[in-house]
């Protein structure tokens, strides 16, 4: 672990004191920095890009989050912000369909998933969060070490294009994603699980004589989604894991033809992929913490948790980390009383939900993605499955599940 002390510091370079450091300006760092600093506590974000733009990141905005955005009075602002909507989920085989989802029927004001780009909403909540003055935000600001005294973290050491910074902070949280240095450092390590796939992403244009909604068709040995996002599909084609230098060495002429075996109604735009920099990898890590905090540093998010993109739940449970941290950290750090058993709280309340829809992610993995992966016959679903698509009363638990999440998450002091 590194420990930093003053006298190592540039004379010239005064440290910073807030109550609250955050790594990281993703979905978990902005919506935690927004609810603290709006209940007057001052906080410093900390993000390394220049900006919000990278494609391809969790772009899901389900109904448990745009609960959260009306909580806080939000969420008509947000969807004015142009985005697509889904009101169901669809797979098929070369056989027929598989199973599908239908949003449609959920007990609430958004019965469907909105498709966001992350940096629309990023850039939505961070301009809110503004409006607070106890809310900083330092972009080309990237967290590399803690700062440690004691066996306390006491805060974090970031790095800028004029050097290095220190800043103090009774509180510091690590929301800088599933390859966070700050966890790291803590020596918080995950618990490391066996994901059967990567993806690869892009973009074809769209018809509007296309159908809506989303689709995952699995065939020959192929998984390809298509994701309706208004004026383009995003699209999602699975492949085996650590495969990219087999299916880049094949070439892309190689590519376009196993997509067209497996999606043929989108066969002629295939040629719109004409170089390798238009597909974008994503090497799919699910993993979690057995211990999510010490003695001054809480880490959450990715940091905490990386999920596989099954069901696009990751930016939602991101959220509801930050949500569920601050209702717990509000009056501690308020009132200067911050002890472990505040961060441990946090864990407790979010531990099961991380679980139990992993326990999910890996059950659809090992019993459909991974068969689909290595053999050319369609996948059959767990019985489990079959029969809740059958029964009226459970009908709409994977909806519920997906959309809602396994634990309502609610803001306190929405005021």
């Amino acid at each position: 672990m590194t420990v930093i002390h003053d006298e190592q510091l540039d004379q010239a370079q005064k440290p910073q004191h807030v109550q609250c450091c955050i790594a990281g300006c993703g979905p978990a760092g902005a919506m935690l920095g927004f609810l603290l600093a709006r209940q007057g506590i001052e906080v410093l974000v900390l993000e390394k890009h220049a900006d919000f733009l990278r494609d391809f990141r969790g772009d899901t905005i389900h109904p448990s989050t745009l609960q959260i955005m009306e909580e806080l009075e939000l969420v008509d602002q947000l969807l004015q912000i142009p985005h697509s909507k889904a009101s169901s989920f669809q797979v098929h085989t070369s056989k027929g369909p598989l199973f599908s989802i239908d949003f449609g029927r959920l007990k609430t004001r958004w019965p469907y998933v909105v498709y966001l780009p992350q940096w629309d909403f990023l850039s939505f909540l961070t301009q809110q969060a503004r409006r607070f003055p106890g809310f900083h935000l330092l972009m080309e600001a990237e967290a590399q070490e803690i700062i440690e005294e004691a066996g306390q973290v006491r805060g974090i050491r970031y790095h800028t294009s004029d050097g290095w910074h220190s800043v103090y902070a009774p509180l510091s949280v690590a929301a800088d994603g599933r390859s966070s240095q700050l966890r790291e450092q803590a020596k918080l390590m995950p618990v490391e699980m066996a994901p059967p796939m990567d993806v690869l992403w892009f973009r074809l244009s769209r018809d509007r004589a296309d159908p809506t909604g989303t689709f995952f068709s699995l065939s020959g040995g192929h998984i390809i989604g298509l994701i309706n996002r208004d004026r383009y599909w995003q699209i999602a084609y699975a492949i085996p894991k650590g495969s990219r230098q087999q299916v880049y060495g094949g070439g892309l002429e190689q590519l376009k033809q196993s997509l067209q075996n497996v999606a043929p109604r989108l066969a002629t735009r295939f040629d719109e992929l004409q170089t390798w920099e238009q597909v974008k990898l994503l090497a799919v890590q699910v993993n979690r913490l057995q211990r999510w905090y010490r003695p001054g540093l809480l880490c959450i998010g990715d940091a905490a948790h990386a999920m596989s993109p099954i069901g696009g739940v990751g930016i939602n449970l991101a959220i509801q980390d930050a949500v569920v941290a601050a209702n717990e950290l509000i009056e501690p750090l308020k009132s200067g009383n911050l002890r472990v058993h505040h961060l441990a709280a946090i864990q407790r309340q979010r531990m099961w939900p991380t679980r139990l829809t992993q326990m999910l992610q890996s059950t659809i993995q090992q019993r459909v993605t991974r068969p689909a992966l290595q053999s050319e016959q369609a996948p059959r679903l767990p019985l489990p499955v079959r029969m809740s698509s059958q029964l009226p009363g459970l009908r709409d638990l994977p909806a519920h599940l997906i959309c809602l999440g396994a634990k309502p998450v609610h803001v306190k002091n929405c005021t």
